[in-house]
């Protein structure tokens, strides 16, 4: 069965998605630690990101890299965090969080609650920022 991050490439679940290529793609979490938490995959099905081919895995890098600069354009923040682990969904996938101390990237805290009006609008703000 797919991942739910596949479903989300094929449009079959809906998603506030902020870049893409042909080989991957950045989009909102549903669930965020803080406003702009941005979930960046490859769109090739890896379950863990250390068994990515070399060049997919620096690509996404790179990728998550361009994201990054529009997320912090976008969103008063120290830096942008990132975090890869792996575990909730089966498929390769880098967090990337706006920080203002380290315990804004602290996957136990509360997430944030956030209304589908509330993703729209922060994802149009960082796909102008993207381009910039």
């Amino acid at each position: 069965m797919p991942s739910v991050f596949t479903q989300i490439i094929n449009r079959k679940i809906p998603a506030h998605i902020l870049a893409e290529d042909e080989r991957y793609i950045a989009f909102l979490d549903v669930s965020p630690l803080a406003q702009g938490h941005t979930l960046v995959i490859p769109k090739a099905e890896v379950d863990y990101i250390f068994n990515m081919e070399d060049e997919l895995l620096s690509g996404l890098m790179i990728f998550a890299k361009k994201v990054a600069k529009g997320i912090e354009r976008s969103v008063e923040c120290k830096r942008i965090g990132i975090a890869v682990i792996g575990l909730e969904v089966p498929h390769a996938h880098i967090h990337l969080i706006p920080l203002q101390s380290v315990e804004d990237i602290n996957f136990s805290r509360t997430k944030l609650n956030v209304t589908v009006e509330d993703l729209a609008e922060m994802a149009k703000k960082i796909i102008k920022n993207l381009n910039q």
